[in-house]
């Protein structure tokens, strides 16, 4: 006798294990930590774009957002089997690892500060094309909400570039950091104020 596979309009018969989508992040990560490069590959496609745009509101550079997801997308390579993905999403260790490479790599050598000095005004550019120009003003602008994040003390940092730049979700980035819910929504009300005080609005309002 065969054995009772379900009604496919039912779903699998009770008590049978779930079906793992093969095309999960999960899926997809055990698979590349085996070797599947086309595994890999997919998660690249599926998030790359993610992690650019949270390296550019980061950095406020779209060339050091496209050296940092290069760089988080070979970490994520080589350390495959050393993590364990967060709500089954990748996004919230990819966005944990570019935010620490933002801070190792440019912010703490002093290559950070170097940067921002090197983005040209907009009167530099006032002769370019208009979407010239506007990318420049945005780096402006994002240069001085970063100038504010960075003097943020550490735990309020890390929750604003999860959760207000990155815009994981509280739950994701309780997770990650090993936290409560409850002192992820306090480090995040702590670090508004300060914004406000320094920026004169919501960071959010800036992001928006």
């Amino acid at each position: 006798m065969l054995p009772d596979r379900g009604d496919p309009a039912l779903g699998p018969p009770a008590g049978a294990e779930p079906v793992e989508d093969r095309h999960s992040d999960s899926a997809l990560w055990r698979r590349a930590a085996s070797g599947n490069k086309a595994a890999f590959g997919e998660l690249f496609e599926r998030h790359a774009q993610a992690v650019w745009n949270h390296a550019y509101r980061l950095t406020g550079s779209w060339s050091l957002a496209e050296d940092l997801t290069s760089i988080t997308f070979m970490t994520a390579w080589r350390k495959l089997n050393e993590v364990t993905l967060v709500r089954d999403s990748a996004l919230p260790w990819l966005y944990a690892v570019a935010g620490n490479l933002a801070r190792s790599e440019y912010r703490s050598s002093g290559r950070f500060a170097r940067m921002l000095r090197r983005v040209p005004t907009q009167e530099a550019v006032a002769d370019h094309a208009e979407h010239v120009a506007d990318k420049v003003d945005g780096e402006n602008r994002m240069r001085t909400v970063l100038a504010a994040v960075a003097k943020l003390p550490k735990s309020e940092r890390q929750v604003v570039e999860l959760c207000l730049i990155g815009e994981l979700s509280v739950a994701e980035a309780a997770e990650l950091l090993g936290l409560e819910d409850v002192s992820i929504r306090s480090r995040i009300s702590r670090a508004r104020a300060r914004l406000r005080k320094v920026l004169g609005r919501d960071l959010t309002e800036e992001e928006s």
